[in-house]
């Protein structure tokens, strides 16, 4: 480092552990190596290794975005399923009484 110079801050980088952790609600099993990744941000960052930290940043909000997209997916298939299903159900009951 030079004499006169102020040290250089480090770069900012966002761990998406936020994220990842809504996604664990959503879809567990694509969560799960979210939170990995998200975790490994911090010490990478410390270890000074930027390209690292912003790799497994890169890794976390991929696997964040695949569990929110999949379990939304999930839960609408489950909501159109028992709407089907119970408009089914109170079609074949009105129809055994006349």
């Amino acid at each position: 480092m030079q004499p006169g110079y102020p040290p250089q801050q480090p770069q900012q980088i966002d761990n998406n552990m936020t994220m990842s952790i809504v996604a664990i609600f959503l879809f567990w099993p694509l969560a799960i190596p979210a939170i990995i990744n998200a975790s490994k941000v911090n010490p990478l960052i410390q270890q000074g290794d930027y390209a690292g930290a912003q790799a497994a940043a890169a890794e976390s909000k991929k696997w964040s975005k695949w569990a929110l997209i999949v379990g939304l997916i999930w839960i609408a298939v489950l909501v159109v399923g028992c709407c089907l299903l119970s408009g089914l159900a109170g079609l074949a009951g009105s129809s055994g009484t006349n």
